[in-house]
């Protein structure tokens, strides 16, 4: 099996005095790309990963948060992806237990255009479809007492004398750090990982790839060339641009781009639970607790008809999400109320669905197996972040026709890294980090210990107070813990840091970013 150089950091430069040769080259920095990587690494194989920008920077990084089978799939059918996806929430929460936990969701019926049986019918689905088995199922309150429904509008829960809601259980998720995460472990195990690295062309060669890949601020190197026994194109919203580059496109198979988008205002309800909120025009929108201070509201589906590239939430959808929160909240919010806004664009397989929310979240693998002419490649369209484990050991599926010599499928269950606390008890771990570190506040070890787990003993190393973690840059960031995102974590700029890596960006005085990024620049 051809392997690649001796694994090095991801700052270190790789000679350029002949081609790196790998099983796999992997197109991609996002959840799946990610993902495959670190299942391919772990079975044997050479992985090189490369992503445009930064890990998670598009789509991953832009979603509801939520690690959840999609209740309102069942509506469309989905019951082999609702099935998929609440197998792997329970999984997921097991390896990954300071980036995922349980979240209680509450589902008003007041003017619900779904009748209570229809709801009630998809709960009683949604609670056995997966065999769950560590997380709460639906339960009946009524919103007039006890505290799900404290913030609510008054007349939502008394319309037609009914106060009634269903609870049930998903599992919230800091998205872009999951990519991480997965990244990480894929270089422990020898994978290869570069950021802010774009493929420029690719070629078939005797059966093998020989592609062109060139770095941002690495002018004076240049292009360089690898070869890569396959392709696997996990380019999210580029993934069809990527087949046309390379002379791949099929009319019969493309990908559907949906833009969703979320607003943060100051949080609108007390307590620790999430609402799902219906609409009259029967979508759903999300009501979540958001960095102790904000509610996160969303998400919108709207066609995406434009180039694949950063996207921003539209007047009329900051109005759609107002409008949905003021129909159901006490407090009511405005554009002028949003401390930040964030979007993403979805790249749907195009299943022809005439409504964008209708459009399958499943995932489609479209593998080519190639021959002594054509190199073998396989591009990844739709999927979403629940599903991303599962999806990768689907595509070891087909790389394994390619590769027999790989091992059996060994993610379900193998923690992330930072998971590895005992018994994935996180109140444990962090009353153990709090008694380690007693001079240290309380307040920025529960930080830490969510973001990096078992990580954060990397960070805080032998210090006793935060003086020792050297510059202080405001909101509980210090010089140690960006060193270590640069170090271990791809991280490049104040925004990887900022808004990827964490959510710091809402709690830092003004000018955080711009001295994060002259620490960058003077210490890089």
């Amino acid at each position: 099996m051809p392997q690649p150089e001796a694994q090095v950091s991801a700052q270190s430069p790789v000679p350029n005095d002949r081609i790196e040769s790998y099983d796999l080259l992997i197109v991609g920095g996002g959840i799946n790309g990610a993902g495959i990587a670190r299942d391919a690494a772990g079975r044997g194989l050479s992985v090189l990963l490369v992503e445009q920008d930064d890990l998670a920077s598009h789509t991953s990084s832009a979603s509801t948060k939520l690690i959840h089978g999609g209740l309102r799939y069942l509506e469309y059918y989905e019951f082999r992806l609702v099935r998929e996806a609440l197998i792997e929430r329970e999984r997921l929460l097991g390896m990954a237990p300071h980036i995922i936990w349980p979240l209680r969701f509450v589902l008003p019926q007041s003017r619900s255009p779904r009748p209570a049986w229809m709801v009630r019918l998809g709960l009683f689905l949604y609670d056995h479809l997966g065999g769950r088995k560590k997380l709460p199922g639906t339960e009946t309150v009524d919103l007039d007492r006890g505290g799900q429904g404290k913030g609510l509008r008054r007349q939502e829960t008394k319309a037609k004398g009914k106060g009634k809601a269903f609870v049930y259980s998903d599992c919230w998720v800091e998205d872009s750090r999951l990519v991480v995460l997965n990244a990480m472990d894929a270089a422990a195990r020898g994978a290869r990982i570069e950021t802010r690295t774009r493929l420029t062309d690719a070629v078939s060669e005797n059966g093998s790839w020989i592609a062109t890949i060139e770095s941002a601020g690495e002018s004076e190197r240049g292009p360089r060339q690898v070869q890569a026994r396959m392709l696997i194109n996990a380019a999210g919203p580029w993934v069809a641009d990527l087949l046309r580059q390379i002379g791949r496109a099929r009319d019969d198979r493309g990908v559907r781009l949906v833009k969703g988008s979320h607003i943060v205002v100051p949080r609108l309800y007390p307590g620790d639970h999430a609402f799902m909120l219906q609409n009259p025009d029967r979508r759903i929108v999300f009501a979540i607790p958001y960095e102790r201070e904000f509610t996160l509201i969303g998400t919108t589906d709207e066609p995406w008809n434009e180039a694949p590239g950063k996207a921003t939430i539209s007047p009329d959808e900051i109005n759609y999400l107002c409008e949905t929160a003021n129909r159901y909240f006490e407090r009511q919010v405005s554009p002028a109320d949003i401390v930040w806004s964030y979007a993403g664009i979805r790249p749907l397989y195009d299943d022809h669905a005439a409504n964008a929310s209708a459009v399958t979240r499943d995932y489609v693998l479209d593998f080519e197996q190639g021959d002594d002419r054509q190199a073998p490649m396989l591009s990844i369209f739709g999927g979403k972040i629940t599903t991303y484990r599962k999806l990768a050991e689907h595509a070891m599926e087909h790389i394994a026709q390619l590769f027999p010599q790989v091992t059996m499928p060994w993610t379900a269950g193998a923690v992330l890294p930072g998971g590895d606390f005992t018994d994935g008890d996180f109140e444990r771990f962090v009353a153990e980090l709090v008694a380690g570190y007693p001079q240290m506040p309380a307040e920025l070890l529960r930080r830490l210990a969510r973001a990096y787990g078992t990580r954060a003993s990397e960070i805080l190393g032998q210090a006793r107070t935060t003086a020792d973690l050297g510059q202080d840059f405001g909101g509980g960031l210090h010089a140690r813990e960006i060193e270590y995102l640069v170090d271990a974590e791809w991280a490049r700029t104040a925004e990887d840091i900022l808004f990827r890596r964490s959510k710091l960006g809402l709690h830092v005085p003004p000018g955080t970013a711009e001295a994060v990024d002259a620490w960058l620049s003077g210490n890089r």
